[in-house]
Formats: structure tokens, sequence, C-alpha cells
């Protein structure tokens, strides 16, 4: 319904048809449901997403045309020729299913996050008494619900009805306002009015602050005032990871190498378009030729990386999911390496959330000479009820202060929170707020009338003292909280006699200093004595030591009327004239919260700096409480002046832009930040070309969230936060936890290293087959490779030690290297020179074994170079080819000996991939396991193709003899010699030494391998 807000109650039930008290019926449920009903992404847009890669593009190109060229095939060749075009096809759908699921799985993680706290709704529907609960997702437009204290509001309302003295919402997450904001009832007139000041609407995702209310469904899903920002959110084009960004430079480049390839060998062989092996005809000879071309391109194509890079990142993804990080964007797992400032927010990423009170004090005596307190520390930093009561340092009882009693009836009856223990997640949470939790907590850590709790489950343990004073007061009103007096207070009646006589009380907590203009009397034990400047000026001296130094407690001050007004004297309905009911208040204690810093968040700090990564913290908080926690974490220390390195959001606004640059390049706190701040400080870090993570908990920060290179959203506690997290995140943090963001980017760093190995070992294999098809095509000779085959090994033989790579341990050190640059090229030009010699010894030696069966070989042929390399004429030249059967050409032999050398020697380089420079002396096979059993199944599969008949038919190959096995291996071997002479090289070079004074192990090596082959020849 547009423009609700401006409408009467009268006019919003009569549009949805529905009566207040009775609700909609199942007929316009249904309706409603059908109108305005739920969205979600097609699938089939995920699965095309997964064929938007140029090299995916190329291959599918391949396989129309290997299609096509096979249709019009003899009848006798036409079903060996469709297998091509159908393993690619079936590769390519394979890669595709892997796509879809890993991002359905992501979705499914974060509505798995979501139904950990599920998200019930109260609602009244025509046929059943009463208010029932139902999924909040089942609500419709036209419902009537109910919301009270504590409740998350489950889609947009317009109120009807409020059922407390005041109603207050925390809209911070949409709408950014610090403090929740009291709701009414009457139309707003302003047809254009923003969110802030739509008074009689609340808002789906926003929290009951205090209050109970009736309202009537106006707006669900996408059509919500947060679904509105999910759908523009959603609209903004993300700009691609680094990652991405290199994968896709990757392919133009290899994309432009693999036609340049192709048409460079179908025109070089233009003059042997006529050959007699092609029926002397041009036209079957452009089509034989074409048919390698298409084969250089599989060949060049590394069919496996899309799979290999997507399982890579999905088994970090898993990692980082049992350290409580979920990862929402794949590739934002690898940007995560590059992270040189963390921004995190300090509530509940750098301390718990869960406020505690840990001091306190009471007056004890007060004469004429002196004023004497009682001060108290109190253990126990989380909701749960365990701790103990000191003074001085020493254990002591509540039960022998007497004016103790007091301070837990005021923190039991002014409070509308409470505590509940939580069995999934075996915690006590909060209920309400937090500060009003803390109360509830302290009286049961309190236990004044020593109640016995044995016997006692978990959740009776959290309230058992808080009910035992709620059984002696009826509570009958609240007077709710307001800015103007930075207080609240219950008017309660007495169920039962008390140690403190008389009738009626209201008990009160507020800000000190707002509190104590009001108090007349102060209490000492069951006494009080007249309010004094001194004794004033002793509560605020107090005060002021708890809320600054190190600790920069949150203090509330409570007090009692002993003698209130009558409730028919007092006009509840207008909250400005709450302040004259609250006079003549007698001070009983102060308590002092603080929410207090993680304990392994210190460690992540110093970790971050050996890391080289910068910690930022920015947060709503007050200056002086954000600063006192930076130096217990470790981003101040002690003693360090704090100039310079903190900004309020207001100081910050006075600088100009260039002072603001300078200030976001050095400051490691900004406090009193509205969201606008993030995104600036955001941009600032940006244009300084800094990666940075960014924490957020609420829509308000969607911005800043979308605009870093990370978006971290806070996945526990609050269901706001959860809802959240659909919008904003690339990655939620289910503890809320700064540790767990720092484990993250340890994480991201390892896989960014293993990728390159594996990349590397993909990339080398490809480079060997190109050379392998460049040459035969070249020189003339047989094929020593078809599509399938290569196809076989690109995807099959070769990926599972490229996935198994992706286990590779992480350096010991990878912690304490600074961060890598984004820029920096994914392959270095003496990577790429390390690939071609690698790739170029690959081919020539697939090459090498082929031509060794036809010239070298006893068993073989043993033809001459030019018989050889002139195969194609064997046919018209009789006198060079005298005694030569032609068919020997075609011998599946060659084939088999050149995939068999090709498949060795991609186990053996894999090894070589375990470290980019480290010697397999020192990081031997068994340091992966994943990759020692991921070589053995792909030999395992390649002699299961080489020695069962119908596979070997598939891939025209035969089995090989022992003798055939020796030569293999002689002729792969080498490929570990050549590779740790280039790592020894590049550890030489690395360390700044000459590698010529070390160079006699790697000449030793060589001497012995030559040897080997002098004694016992190919």
């Amino acid at each position: 319904m547009d423009l609700s807000y401006t409408k009467t109650t009268e006019e919003v039930l009569g549009y949805f048809g529905v009566d207040e008290n009775v609700g909609l019926n199942e007929e316009q449920v249904k309706k409603n449901l059908e109108k305005y009903g739920p969205n979600g992404k097609p699938l089939w847009e995920l699965i095309l997403e997964q064929f938007d890669d140029l090299l995916v593009k190329i291959l599918l190109l391949a396989a129309v045309i290997s299609f096509v060229l096979a249709w019009f095939e003899e009848d006798t060749e036409q079903v060996t020729a469709f297998v091509e075009p159908f393993v690619i096809l079936t590769i390519l759908i394979c890669n595709a299913i892997v796509g879809v699921w890993q991002e359905r799985n992501a979705e499914s993680a974060i509505e798995a996050l979501k139904e950990y706290e599920p998200e019930i709704a109260k609602v009244i529907r025509s046929g059943i008494k009463g208010v029932q609960k139902i999924k909040a997702s089942n609500l419709v437009p036209g419902d009537i619900v109910e919301v009270s204290v504590g409740d998350k509001v489950p889609a947009d309302i317009r109120i009807i009805k409020i059922n407390s003295t005041t109603l207050r919402v925390d809209q911070s997450i949409l709408t950014g306002e610090s403090v929740s904001v009291m709701k009414h009832t009457d139309p707003i007139p302003d047809p254009r009015a923003v969110n802030q000041d739509k008074k009689n609407i609340l808002f789906s995702g926003t929290n009951i602050a205090a209050g109970k209310c009736r309202g009537v469904v106006i707006g669900t899903g996408l059509a919500t005032e947060i679904g509105k920002i999910r759908n523009e959110m959603m609209d903004t084009e993300q700009e691609k990871t680094p990652l991405q960004q290199k994968l896709d430079e990757f392919s133009n480049q290899l994309s432009k190498v693999i036609t340049i390839i192709c048409i460079a060998v179908w025109a070089i062989n233009i003059g042997h378009f006529n050959d007699p092996a092609h029926g002397g005809s041009w036209i079957k000879g452009a089509i034989y030729y074409f048919k390698i071309a298409v084969a250089l391109a599989v060949a060049a194509i590394p069919e496996g990386l899309p799979a290999v890079i997507t399982t890579c990142l999905a088994l970090g993804t898993r990692r980082m999911a049992k350290k409580n990080a979920i990862v929402r964007s794949l590739p934002s797992v690898e940007t995560l390496g590059c992270t040189s400032v963390i921004c995190s927010d300090k509530t509940g990423t750098l301390t718990t959330n869960q406020m505690s009170v840990c001091k306190a004090f009471i007056f004890s005596q007060i004469d004429t000479n002196q004023i004497k307190t009682t001060q108290f520390e109190i253990t126990g930093s989380t909701y749960a009820p365990e701790g103990e009561l000191y003074q001085n340092g020493k254990k002591v009882k509540s039960s022998e202060f007497p004016g103790l009693e007091e301070l837990c009836t005021i923190c039991a009856m002014c409070n509308d929170s409470s505590v509940d223990y939580n069995e999934a997640k075996d915690q006590y949470e909060k209920v309400g707020e937090a500060t009003e939790t803390a109360l509830t907590v302290l009286v049961e850590k309190l236990n004044f009338y020593n109640t016995d709790k044995s016997g006692l489950n978990k959740r009776e343990m959290g309230t058992v003292c808080n009910h035992i004073i709620q059984d002696m007061w009826r509570k009958e009103f609240t007077l709710e909280f307001s800015r103007d007096r930075k207080s609240m207070s219950v008017y309660c009646v007495p169920n039962k006699p008390t140690r403190v006589p008389g009738g009626a009380r209201m008990f009160a907590k507020g800000a000190p200093e707002g509190l104590l203009d009001r108090c007349t009397h102060v209490r000492i034990g069951h006494n009080k004595v007249p309010m004094s400047p001194a004794i004033k000026n002793e509560i605020m001296k107090l005060t002021k030591i708890y809320g600054t130094g190190r600790d920069t407690l949150r203090c509330l001050a409570l007090a009692t009327i002993d003698n209130p007004p009558r409730r028919e004297d007092m006009d509840l309905e207008d909250s400005r004239k709450f302040i004259e009911y609250e006079t003549n208040m007698t001070f009983v204690g102060v308590v002092g919260m603080l929410d207090p810093p993680r304990e392994e968040v210190q460690e992540s700090i110093r970790r971050c700096r050996d890391a080289g990564i910068r910690v930022i913290v920015i947060t709503g908080d007050n200056k002086a409480t954000a600063e006192a926690i930076c130096r217990r974490i470790g981003i101040f220390t002690e003693n360090e002046n704090t100039e310079g390195m903190s900004y309020t959001g207001r100081e910050f606004d006075e600088l100009s832009p260039e002072d603001q640059r300078a200030a976001v390049m050095r400051a490691r706190l900004f406090a009193r930040v509205e969201p606008a701040h993030k995104s600036k400080i955001v941009e600032y870090l940006q244009s300084e070309g800094e990666i940075s993570a960014m924490t957020g908990d609420g829509v308000n920060d969607a911005p800043a969230l979308r605009k870093a290179e990370i978006g971290i959203a806070m996945g526990s506690g609050t269901a706001v936060a959860k809802s959240a997290a659909d919008i904003l995140a690339f990655m939620v943090l289910a503890d809320d936890n700064f540790s767990t963001i720092v484990s993250a980017v340890e994480e991201g760093r390892a896989i960014y290293n293993n990728m390159k190995q594996f990349i590397r070992y993909l990339i080398s294999s490809n480079i060997g087959e190109v050379v392998c098809i460049f040459l035969t095509a070249a020189l003339g000779i047989p094929e020593a490779l078809i599509p399938v085959q290569l196809l076989w090994v690109n995807l099959v033989t070769d990926g599972f030690p490229a996935t198994a790579l992706g286990f590779n341990p992480p350096d010991l050190d990878i912690m304490k290297k600074p961060p890598r640059n984004p820029r920096e090229s994914l392959i270095t030009g003496w990577l790429f020179f390390r690939y071609m010699a690698i790739g170029i010894y690959v081919g020539c030696a697939t090459v090498g074994a082929a031509a060794w069966w036809f010239m070298l070989y006893d068993k073989g042929p043993r033809l001459n170079y030019y018989q050889l390399t002139h195969q194609a004429q064997c046919l018209a030249q009789d006198e060079m080819f005298a005694g030569i059967d032609c068919d020997v050409f075609s011998h599946p032999k060659p084939m088999t000996m050149a995939l068999s050398v090709l498949v060795v020697i991609e186990m053996l380089n894999a090894l070589n991939s375990l470290s980019e420079n480290q010697s397999l002396t020192v990081m031997p096979p068994w340091i992966n396991k994943w990759l020692v059993g991921a070589i053995c199944l792909s030999m395992i599969l390649h002699f299961l193709i080489l020695y069962v008949d119908v596979m070997s038919v598939i891939f025209q190959i035969t089995p090989l003899s022992l003798e055939e096995w020796v030569a293999v291996l002689k002729i792969s071997i080498p490929v570990i010699i050549l590779d740790e002479t280039l790592k020894f090289v590049a550890r030489k070079f690395a360390d700044g030494k000459n590698p010529l004074f070390t160079l006699h192990w790697i000449v030793l090596t060589w001497a012995l391998y030559i040897a080997l082959l002098i004694t016992l020849p190919l």
C-alpha cells in the first residue's frame, strides 16, 4: 500500500479489508500470497553465468566445430568422431554444475545462518482464537501482527494500536539513528516524509526496544524498505577481484595466441592438402589440418582450470566456514590475501558485545566529618550468571551489605530485558537491551537472598534471583526513557512485606549527571540522609574515575522515589511530563559496566602488525571509550599520545580533503562516525592503492561494505545482523570475532599461493601439449595425440593432482610477509620462462616418445627421418618407402607411447609444483598426502584406459610392454632434474648469491642421468 503512513488506521484496515481483532481469513492469505509472492534468482540464470568465460566459449566453439565435422565423417569413423564433441560438452556441463552447486551452497550457508535463530511472527488470523506464531516468511500484506520488546519486526507494519505507555524502536540498521525512536499511531501528513519521519511505521528488520503494539502488514519481502535497498545493492555492478581480472587478462592473451597458432599450423600445411594420404582431395586435406588446428585449440586451453580454481576456492571456503567465516563470493577469498587494511567495528568484533557490570559503589557512612563509600568489583564478562563479588580484593557476600538489597531491587524491577539460555549455542543471550541485560545478570551474581540454585537447569539459573525480587513487587507501569531527562523509571506496588517499609515505590535508573539533579537524599543501608554538594561531588568524582582511564566504564545511577505521586495524578500519555514525576529521589548507588575486549584479539592485532596489515577501528561509540579499548587490545600502547591517530566524525569533517586523506593513511581510530564516514574512508584508502576489508552490522553500512574490496557482515547475536548479511557481504562472520577475519586473511594468502602452483602446473602442461601438436604438424609426422586424449589428460589425469595442490600446507612465514600487491602479475617474466622451458621439454619428450617407437625401437618399423616426416607421401613414393607397410603410420603404439610419456611427465611435474622455489629434498612429496593419492589415482585411470578394451578403442591406444614402460620412464624423469635446476637458480638469485659457486650438485645430478642413458640406452 503506497503512502500508508499518511492514512488513518481505519483507512489502512479498510484497504486490506481486515478487522484488527479477527485478521485475514485463509482465502485472503492465499490471494495476497499470490499477489505479493516471494522473489529469487532463477536457476537458469546461474547456469548461464557459468558459461560467461572466454576460454569456455572457445571450447564450446571447438565442440560445435567438432560436431559439424563428425557429422560429415565417413560412416566407419562417424561414431568415434562424435566422441570428441560429446566429451567436450560433458566437461563443460560438469564445470557448470560445480559452479552452480557452489553458488547455491554459499547461499544455503547464509540461509542456514538465518535459521540459526528462526524468525517468527505473532499474527492474528481468522479461524484461530488469539495470537498464533508463524514463520515470518509466511506473512502477507494485510496480516494483523503483534510485536513487543525484544522482537524483530518481521515486515513493514503500519501501527494501529499501542498497548503500552510508549513504544520505542531501534531502527539504526535502516536509518543509522543512534538512539531508539518513539512511535505513535497518528497519520503523517507529509507525503514526501523520509523514513526517519515515518513515526507510525515499523520497518522490517528493526528491533522493538520497549513497549508493545499491534499493526497491519503493508509490505513484505522486496516490497519492504530493506528489500528495496537489497534490490538497489544487487543492481550495483561489482568490480572484479584481482584474481578474476588476472584470469580474464590471461584468457584474452591465451585466446589470441591460440588463434595465431591455429591459423599458422593450418597455413603452413596448405602444401600438403593434396597429399595422397588425403585421397588427393584438397578439401579432405584442408579438413584434416583444420581438425589438427581444433586439436591444438583443445590442447592450449586448460579445460580443468575453471573447475580446479572453483574447487580450490570451495575447499578454502569450507576450511574458513569451520573457523566461523562464511564466504558468499568465492573469488573474494583470494582477495583476502591482498588485504592491507582491516577497518573493524569495535562492538562485538573487538569486544564480546556482552555488557557486564564490573564495578559498583554505595554509601556506607555520611556525617559532618567524612563521606565513606563501599566499592565493589564483580567478576564475569559474559551474560552467564557466573561471577563473584569482591571488596578491596577480598571475596565477600552481598547479603553482608544492606545497601545492596535496594540496588538489586532496582536492577531487577527497573528493567524490561532479561537473559535466556540458548541450548543450540550452549550460551546465555540477551533478550532486550544490553545494558539492562547486564543489570539482570548482576542480580544473579549478587544473589542477595542466597537463593539455592541446586537442581535448576541452565535456563532457570539465568533468572531465578530476578524472579524472587519480581515476586515481591508488582510493576504497574513504566515511564520510558527519554533524551531530555536521560532516565527511566517503573511504578511498583509490593506483593508482600519488604525489609524497607512503605507502600508504592518508583525505581529509577539513568545517566548520573541527569539523575543526580533530581535526587534530594542518599541511601545508607535502610536509612537516608539529605543530599549535599559534598556528597554530589563525591558521586561525580567516583563516576568520573569509573568513566575514564583504562576501563572507561558506562555508568548508571540507581535511585528510588519512596513516596511517588498517585497513579491517577499522572498523565502517562505525555512523556514530556515524566520528569515532573521523577523528583525527590533517593540516590542508591552507581554501577559501571563494560563491553570487554575479546581475549584473543590482542594476539590477532600483533599478527596483523607482523603481516604488514594496518588495523583501523571505526566505531559509533564515544572517543574516550574507544581509545580505552584500543589501548587494551594493542592498537595504541598504554601511554601513547593519540593526537593525529584518533578522530571523531566531527573532527574528521572539519579537515580539508587533503588533510582527510592524510588522516586516513595514518589514523588507527575513528569514533562517533556515521555511515557516510565509512564510505569516505574506503574511498581514500582505495585512492592510495590499499585493499580494504570493512566490517558492518546494518543496512545503513551497505554503501561502505559494497565499496570495500571485502565487505564483512556480522552474523551472530541479533536477527537484524543476519538479515543484513543477505544485502551486504562477501563474507559473514558467524561469531563476529576479529580473530576470524585474521584467520580468513591467512587462508586467503595460502589459497593464492596454492593457486599459483596449480596454475603453473596446468599451464606448463598445456604448453607441452601445444608444442607437441605444433611439432607434429610442422614436421609432418603422424599425430602423436588426438583431441579426446588431450581432453582426458587436461581434465582427468591433470585434474586430480591440480586439485590436490590446493591442499599444500601454507608456508610457515605466510603471516610474516607484507600483503601481496594486487597489481602483481599472476605470471612473472621468470615464471613464464620456467613455463616455457618445462613446456617445451614436455612437448619434445611427447613427440620424441612417438619418434623413438618409429625410428629407434628394435620392435618398431625402424624408419629413417625422411620416411617419418613425409609419411603422407607413402602411397605415392614407392621407391622411398620400399618394404614399408603404410598402415604402420596409423599404428596405435606410438600414440600410446606419446600419451604415456605425457601422463608420467605430468605426474612428476605435479611433484615439482609442491613449492615454487623449494627443492623436493626440502619439501618431499609426502608433506601433501592428497597429492600422492591423486597421482596414484591418475595413474590407475591411465592404466584403465590402456588395458580395458572398450576404453582403448575410444582413445585409440594399446597396452605397452615392460620394455616400452622403461623407455617412458627414461624420457620422463629429466623433467624433475630440469625443474630442480630452475628452482636452484631462482633460490640463489633470490638470496643474492652467485649460483655458479654451488652448481656442483645440479651438475652431478645431470651427470648421473646421462651416465644412466649411456649404460642403458633407449
